[in-house]
């Protein structure tokens, strides 16, 4: 039988009604993590229509046979609006019905708990942490009753273990269908209705909503003919660029180009803007998803089904989210993520549909809209509190420790197509100090270090009061990582947070399938070509290592490498007996050793040197004139090692100049070793890694790896294995204990120095366009630990600074100079001098110290006032009898009895 479709209607929240046994027409769509929904066109005097009178709920089951009904998820609808004609004699009404889920946008999130800057903080929470306090406080309230979930905090609706956490903030009044859909976009949960039941599962490939049919034994394969009568694209250019501006924090700004070849009207630009962003990683993460976007056409593939010849039905053999195969460019058999199943049913119960897919670029288009969702933060708290603020204590409080660190690790390429990882942090507000005491705090303090025990500490970004979300990179790949976060009020600095570790991921993404092979045979040998691109005629990306060349025999399968390329080219394969059909395709690896899907393969068979029936060794020397084996004749590999005699090939036999067609290799062909080809002269490592080009075209050098002047003593070191960043190291004569100098994302040189003898303090020099600054650290927390310097176009500063809050420094602007901090003095070159002295009732006092012998007799003046007591607030007091160690002074009157005085004295030497 077809595959049919019925309605089924049900008391609201209640029991079966009745069905609804002749619409005259029913248009049914069934999208990924968003609501369904069904357009009912039903007569007033069909059968059933007095079940449609008053609101109810209508479900959308499905047979093959007529017997078996079933209800799938997401086909539980609700009636809630309507249009009628009151002039129309048919009596037709047209009803406009969504998902059983949509009732989500009646749940609200009330005010509870602890309040920040007004809005209800989730801290370290799963999806379903999130949403069961949504929908558990609305049944509470006596809202929709009738909904259930089937998920909980700890476990999804699959019964695994939630796979993300995230610390979020949310307005009161919030609903839950646009936090779901927002926890859906965001890649953290899939979701859909099973009839009354909200089901929700982790976002992750493989899982309950992303299964892949497309591979294994029997996939799901929809072709053309059988399952699909129709395939409109729609495509669109007007997205397309090659540059984006990425505008973030502080000035900070920085521009990317993707590298491919200009548009059809050239190079053509993109924005964006995020506050947050003042590192080199997230811009590259942001501007890499951004061209990623609008690197090429944006398609939109609809296939047309048909149910009465098909082999595979939509919900008996697939649903949305699943992967299946289905005719994609040019109609080849590929995989697609199916994100909506639109069914429609007319009257006489006729069934079409279509199917709504996604390539692997789109998809992996919205995968990134999903990571960078997360790094900019769009749900986070812009921190703060609702509550009122604490008088000021006479000494700065204690802030309280940070609750619901998480740190989100993220994979970019660098400019030079390296792997570098990349972290943004995201924490609750401080709000109170350590005893609950409302508090607003003046920032936060992100440190990181190795997660291994003893390593350091390092101070890695400082955020103001109002941004509990930092970014920082680079980061090393596949290393793990821990972080801890403080808050800091007016110097004070609390408790760390508890300690976070993750693993910095490498890059997870496969290079483009490559384009088929070119395919040519002549002289017996067979030649593959490359052009470079991949099979949408795409550029290779920068972090593209080589291109991997197989062949097999299509009557004895079974794949073996026979080369590879690293640029478009060719190589010849010799060897291959005539006649015999061989079948090549390529794959691309990446320096992280992502591997491609294979690209189209291509079929070719060599062909004899002569043509003719000449059996083999028909023919031999004695056949053969002299000289009539001449260069054009020879195939090209024909003569190899053991047909050349020990020193037959001299000098004179050797062409003036020589020109490769094919390369020299001196080690492993795969692996280490130094090669000769047409491109120049190459080396590689164990790993396959090039570390030397000397390019043939330009005579340009290229270096990859460590440079050093020697093995031991004092030595450099350029570029040194295991380092973060290219660096140079400057070693002393024995030990480890060696400054280094790099240049950092914007362009600053930073000088650092060897630890000091107690191992305690380091000192640095940063460089930059618009900043100089020199200063000595912690190396245990990167943190202020000494004298600085600091020049900028509009300052100078100079002074000390330490972990401690201790700041005491000269400021030289423009318009003025200032001394900032606490003042003393000591010694006989002292310059400037000022004291407090507390004194006696009395006229006159003398012999008053320096403090030391000074250099010269400074000048002097003083001033008094009456440190307590009724007494008048101030005194006249002059100075006398000033030496180069003593001073004395004198009051007009004589000071009340027994009343103190302070005596401020301020003096200089000229």
């Amino acid at each position: 039988m077809p595959f049919l479709l019925r309605l089924v209607v049900y008391a609201p929240n209640g029991d079966r009604l009745g069905t609804l046994p002749h619409p005259l027409s029913c248009d049914t769509g069934w999208p990924l993590d968003d609501v369904p929904s069904l357009r009912l066109r039903y007569s007033a005097h069909a059968l059933g229509a007095d079940l449609l009178a008053s609101p109810c709920e209508v479900a959308v089951e499905w047979s093959v046979d007529g017997q078996t009904w079933t209800e799938d998820p997401d086909s539980r609808f609700l009636r809630i609006k309507r249009a009628v004609n009151d002039v129309d004699r048919t009596g037709t009404a047209v009803y406009e019905m969504p998902g059983y889920g949509w009732q989500l946008r009646k749940v609200v999130l009330y005010p509870g708990g602890t309040l920040v800057d007004g809005k209800r903080a989730f801290l370290s929470a799963t999806a379903g942490e999130i949403l069961q306090t949504f929908l558990a406080e609305a049944k509470a309230r006596g809202t929709a009753l009738g909904l259930d979930w089937d998920f909980t905090p700890e476990r999804d609706s699959a019964d695994e273990s939630w796979s993300k956490v995230l610390t979020i903030y949310y307005e009161p009044g919030l609903d839950a269908l646009t936090t779901l859909i927002n926890l859906a976009e965001q890649g953290v949960c899939d979701f859909r209705m099973q009839g009354r039941t909200l089901q929700v599962f982790n976002a992750d490939p493989g899982g309950e909503l992303d299964r892949d049919l497309a591979s294994g034994d029997a996939p799901v394969d929809l072709r053309y003919g059988r399952d699909i009568v129709d395939a409109p694209d729609e495509g669109t250019l007007e997205d397309l660029a090659n540059a984006v501006l990425v505008v973030g924090d502080d000035g900070f700004r920085v521009s990317f180009s993707s590298g491919a070849t200009a548009g059809p009207w050239g190079r053509w630009e993109t924005y964006v803007g995020q506050g947050g962003v003042s590192d080199m990683g997230t811009a590259t993460l942001l501007a890499q998803a951004a061209l990623t976007r609008a690197a090429a056409e944006r398609i939109q593939r609809t296939r047309q089904i048909t149910l009465d010849t098909a082999r595979w039905l939509p919900w008996r053999d697939y649903r949305p989210g699943d992967r299946v195969l289905a005719p994609g460019d040019g109609g080849v058999l590929e995989p697609l993520r199916i994100r909506q199943i639109t069914l429609v049913r007319d009257e006489r119960g006729h069934i079409t549909g279509n199917l709504i897919l996604n390539d692997r670029f789109l998809e992996r288009t919205v995968r990134l809209a999903r990571r960078t969702a997360g790094i900019v933060g769009g749900s986070t708290a812009e921190g703060g509190s609702g509550a009122r603020p604490a008088p000021e204590a006479p000494s700065p409080r204690t802030p309280a420790a940070p609750a619901g660190l998480i740190v989100n690790p993220l994979a970019y390429l660098d400019a030079a197509g390296t792997a570098q990882g990349q972290i943004t942090a995201t924490w609750g507000a401080v709000i109170a100090d350590g005893g609950g005491v409302a508090l607003t705090v003046g920032g936060y303090e992100l440190f990181a270090r190795r997660n291994e025990q003893g390593a350091p500490w390092f101070l890695i970004a400082v955020t103001e009061a109002t941004d509990t979300t930092a970014t920082y990179s680079p980061l090393p790949v596949g290393q793990q990582w821990a972080f801890k976060v403080r808050a800091v009020n007016l110097g004070q600095r609390g408790p760390f947070s508890a300690e976070v570790a993750v693993t910095i991921p490498n890059d997870p993404h496969a290079p483009p399938v490559p384009s088929a092979p070119q395919l040519s045979t002549r002289l017996g040998v067979i030649r593959i070509g490359w052009d470079g691109l991949g099979a949408g005629g795409e550029a290779m990306p920068r972090d593209f290592h080589r291109l991997r060349i197989w062949m097999q025999d299509p009557l004895a399968p079974g794949w073996a490498e026979v080369g590879y390329l690293q640029a478009a080219g060719s190589v010849v394969v010799p060897g291959q007996p005539y006649g015999a059909d061989r079948e090549v395709r390529f794959t691309t690896v990446d320096y992280s050793g992502n591997e491609s899907a294979p690209s189209p393969g291509a079929v070719i068979a060599t062909v004899p040197l002569v043509a003719g029936d000449a059996a083999e060794e028909s023919i031999t020397t004695g056949n053969l004139t002299a000289n009539a084996v001449t260069a054009d004749k020879l195939a090209v590999g024909a003569v190899e090692a053991e047909h050349i005699a020990a020193e037959a090939v001299t000098a004179g036999k050797l062409e003036a100049v020589l020109t490769l067609s094919t390369r020299i290799v001196a080690g492993s062909p795969a692996a280490a070793r130094v090669e000769l080809n047409s491109a120049g002269l190459r080396a590689f490592n164990p790993d396959g890694v090039q570390t030397v080009d000397i390019s043939a075209a330009s005579g340009a050098v290229a270096i990859v790896g460590q440079f050093a002047s020697g093995t031991v003593g004092r030595r450099i070191i350029i570029n040194p294995a295991g380092a973060v960043d290219p660096e140079i190291r400057f070693y002393p004569g024995s030990g480890s204990n060696f400054a280094r100098m790099y240049v950092d994302g914007d362009g600053s040189i930073v000088h650092v120095s060897g630890l000091s003898p107690d191992g305690t303090r380091r000192s640095a020099v940063i460089q930059r366009g618009d900043e100089w600054r020199a200063y000595v650290y912690d190396p245990a927390t990167n943190l202020a630990g000494g004298g600085y310097m600091l020049a900028t176009p509009a300052e100078m500063e100079i002074g000390y600074n330490d972990i401690g809050a201790n700041q005491n420094r000269f400021r030289f602007t423009s318009s003025s100079v200032e001394y900032r901090g606490r003042w003393s003095y000591s010694g006989v070159e002292a310059g400037l001098i000022m004291f407090a002295l507390n004194l006696s009732s009395g006229s006159s006092y003398s012999n008053i110290g320096w403090g030391a012998t000074l250099l010269s007799v400074p000048l002097c003046v003083v001033g008094a006032e009456y440190s307590s007591g009724t007494g008048a607030s101030t005194l006249s007091m002059f100075v006398r009898s000033r030496t180069t160690s003593n001073f004395g002074i004198a009051a007009a009157t004589t000071t009340n009895t027994g009343q103190p005085v302070v005596a401020m004295i301020w003096a200089w030497r000229q």
